[in-house]
């Protein structure tokens, strides 16, 4: 069984950072991508940023140039720094995993989740 764990949110005032922190642990074979997801109250669940076993990183429109994704590949972890931080970007962050357990099967797992808030 795998599953993924998220640090690191809270509250932070408007123009301030933060930085999320996954980690991938289980019956892990091979990670092919970790990413980020948001999902902001009354609204549907989007794409922050992605990163593959190669390194190719897909960032949404709304987060480039402000927030950087990075991927430890010894570690099953992902990062994400956010920076320039907006009130529009408060949101619950979750952590998304996707490769091959033990038994060679897909897996695609979600974290619980962790609470970012910009405000003043």
């Amino acid at each position: 069984q795998v599953q993924v764990v998220e640090s690191g949110g809270g509250l932070v005032q408007p123009g301030g950072s933060l930085r999320l922190s996954c980690a991938a642990s289980g019956s892990i074979f091979m990670i092919n991508r970790m990413g980020w997801y948001r999902q902001a109250p009354g609204k549907q669940r989007e794409l922050v940023a992605t990163v593959t076993s190669g390194h190719n990183i897909n960032y949404a429109d709304s987060v480039k140039g402000r927030f950087t994704i990075a991927r430890n590949n010894a570690l099953n972890t992902v990062y994400l720094q956010m920076n320039s931080l907006k009130p529009e970007d408060t949101a619950v962050y979750y952590c998304n995993s996707l490769g091959y357990d033990s038994s060679r099967k897909v897996y695609d797992i979600w974290g619980q989740g962790t609470q970012v808030t910009v405000s003043s």
